[in-house]
């Protein structure tokens, strides 16, 4: 299960909405095939791992383990229980049930009813670890939500205004190998939100540049839509979601899509709304400090991943102030990184 896992972070940034499930197949302790899913549209994990399998007539003597419930109805491939029970597995273990609507141990009575035995739950908090995305999805119906910043020793996240006026372009608080990180995490989730004054001030492309993989959603908070065609997010090279309160179509740019919403109250709960309508599963919260102190304030938050640079402002813009477990500390360079747990 644990090899189950690991291959299953390959499809991390690339199955949503389907979850990142991994697969292998065990034959007399030797593992004779394994697979994870493919991009949104191609085979689930339990295919590919058939698939790999050079002699069939094996998988009749053969355990199935895999990290999350077989799926057992049609969507864009056919339900892997099928599969499973055509070339007769006898055995499947299953790292954590399925908590969508269409599967939720269906699965399992589908494979049990043709003879097949099933063992459920093998390492199944690393598998709802793993799984973490996808379920908080389906079990709260909101993505799974990552806030991110950066701050300085003394505990700014960006210089005072006045610098701004006379320096306009980013402050960058860490170094170039704690970037490189963040773009690895955003080709991990499947959306990314930053705030209106983060693009005013910053111009960020919020894309992968510095990592291999696929650029998230951008998913843009512009109340009033002040934010210009000659800004990076209205560049067309990225698909852009729009939150604004403006319903005046003739407004709206070509190529971006737009949600209104009313900014006045529990707007983090309208957004997470939003971002399950879209069939987001996980969000990165990259800025600014009012829109990641509006998301620790709701309470609608899982991680937060937080970098400390080796440099001070002296004034500015204070880091988001908040409450949760600590998870890990690691050093990037001459940086350190915290993540948390909201408790």
């Amino acid at each position: 299960m644990l090899r189950c896992i690991q291959l299953a972070k390959n499809g991390l940034g690339t199955t949503a909405p389907n979850p990142t499930v991994g697969c292998v197949i065990v034959h007399n302790n030797k593992i004779i095939g394994e697979g994870f899913t493919s991009p949104y549209g191609g085979p689930h994990a339990e295919v590919n791992a058939i698939e790999a399998v050079l002699d069939k007539s094996l998988l009749r003597e053969a355990t199935l383990y895999v990290t999350l419930e077989p799926c057992s109805h049609f969507g864009k491939t056919p339900p892997c229980t099928d599969l499973i029970i055509k070339h007769t597995i006898p055995k499947v273990v299953v790292g954590v049930l399925d908590p969508h609507d269409k599967v939720s141990g269906k699965g399992i009575e589908r494979l049990q009813d043709a003879g097949c035995e099933v063992l459920v739950g093998v390492l199944e908090e690393k598998c709802r670890e793993h799984h973490k995305r996808f379920l908080t999805y389906h079990e709260k119906a909101r993505p799974y939500v990552i806030l991110k910043w950066a701050q300085t020793l003394d505990g700014y996240i960006a210089p005072d205004k006045s610098v701004r006026n006379t320096a306009p372009e980013p402050f960058w608080i860490t170094n170039t190998h704690s970037q490189q990180r963040v773009h690895q995490w955003r080709s991990e989730e499947q959306a990314i939100l930053v705030g209106t004054q983060t693009v005013l001030e910053d111009n960020p492309k919020l894309d992968v540049r510095h990592w291999k993989g696929q650029s998230p959603l951008r998913v843009i908070l512009d109340r009033n839509l002040k934010i210009g065609k000659d800004f990076h997010v209205l560049d067309g090279n990225i698909p852009t979601l729009f939150l604004t309160s403006v319903s005046d179509r003739s407004r709206y740019e070509e190529g971006m899509t737009y949600e209104v919403l009313n900014f006045s109250a529990d707007l983090v709960e309208k957004i997470c709304g939003i971002l399950h309508k879209h069939q987001v599963l996980s969000i990165l919260i990259e800025g600014g400090a009012q829109t990641l102190q509006a998301f620790i304030d709701s309470g609608l938050w899982d991680e937060a991943r937080v970098f400390t640079g080796n440099r001070t402002f002296k004034n500015g813009i204070v880091a988001p102030k908040f409450s949760g477990s600590l998870l890990q500390t690691a050093s990037v360079g001459t940086d350190t990184l915290h993540i948390y747990q909201n408790d």
